[in-house]
């Protein structure tokens, strides 16, 4: 074991100054035993001394969770899982995926089924009711995917266009007020799939498809010369991981691990998600004041 290995496990402890002045001769301690600080019943526990985070997810919506072409997991919710086990075992390879239909994110976490759901969730007060949210890891929004060869590429050549601007969108109740909230003179094309609504833009039935935030970047980053950002976005939402209530050892431990890797000084692996997913980096973080 490494010295800073060494420093790691006593520090999980979160001894005093004096017992940490005397501390050189002392044997190594293990996550075990600083576990055994948390309440009997914690989740925090149990999966220290199971060796492995258990996390609930999908494969199937880039950049958030899906498979690579080598058939392995990957994206942002998959990233964040493996900051957690980085913080429990100096490890990111030991989580278990469990995967999950949209539909199952909280009933699999009551049940006790998986540790955790990292499943591009969106934070709001009825699902507070039946899980607790650490803090989020991304705020989400509506933004106008565009093409690098279309007449109107910016929002505001879109918006300057009036009701000659054309824009499709997920077909739902909302869909005709949430483009008219920034776009107000538009058409809006409903349409009933997300790759119809992208494959509109593509075939130039419209000027812009309203899409999420993340999958406008992931999109660009990946097709610059077929995908255009407009460069706006709106109807921010919070994502975050979900946790059963009621464990606010396990709950805290989730926070503080996000928090270090989003704005402390264990960020490598965060930064380089952000980068691969969103194709933009990490905005520089300050030091002395908190800001975030």
């Amino acid at each position: 074991m490494t010295e800073i290995s060494k420093r790691r496990e006593f520090l999980k402890l979160g001894m005093g100054g004096a017992v940490l002045a005397g501390a050189a001769g002392m044997v190594a301690l293990s996550a075990q035993k600083a576990a055994a600080q948390s309440a009997p019943d914690s989740l925090l526990r149990t999966i220290i001394d199971r060796g492995r985070l258990i996390v609930g997810t999908g494969s199937t919506n880039a950049p958030w969770h899906f498979e690579d072409e080598a058939g392995k997991l990957v994206g942002m919710d998959i990233t964040m899982a493996r900051i957690l086990a980085k913080g429990l075992f100096d490890d990111d390879t030991k989580v278990e995926f469990v995967l999950q239909d949209p539909a199952q994110r909280i009933p699999n976490i009551v049940t006790g089924k998986i540790d955790i759901t990292i499943q591009f969730m969106t934070m709001n007060a009825n699902r507070a009711q039946l899980v607790a949210f650490p803090r989020p890891y991304y705020v989400e929004g509506v933004s106008l995917l565009s093409s690098p060869s279309g007449k109107m590429k910016s929002f505001e050549e879109l918006l300057a266009g009036g009701a000659n601007t054309r824009i499709s969108i997920l077909q739902n109740v909302d869909a005709e007020a949430a483009v008219h909230k920034v776009l107000p003179e538009a058409q809006v094309m409903q349409i009933d799939t997300q790759a119809n609504v992208i494959a509109a833009l593509e075939a130039g039935r419209v000027d812009g498809a309203a899409v999420d935030l993340s999958t406008v970047k992931w999109l660009v980053a990946r097709n610059p010369e077929k995908y255009a950002d407009s460069g706006f976005a709106w109807e921010s939402m919070l994502y975050g991981a979900a946790v059963r209530q009621g464990d606010p050892d396990w709950l805290n431990f989730v926070s503080t691990a996000f928090e270090i890797a989003m704005f402390g000084n264990e960020n490598a692996l965060y930064d380089a998600a952000f980068l691969e997913y969103f194709g933009t980096k990490v905005p520089d973080r300050k030091t002395g004041f908190p800001s975030h």
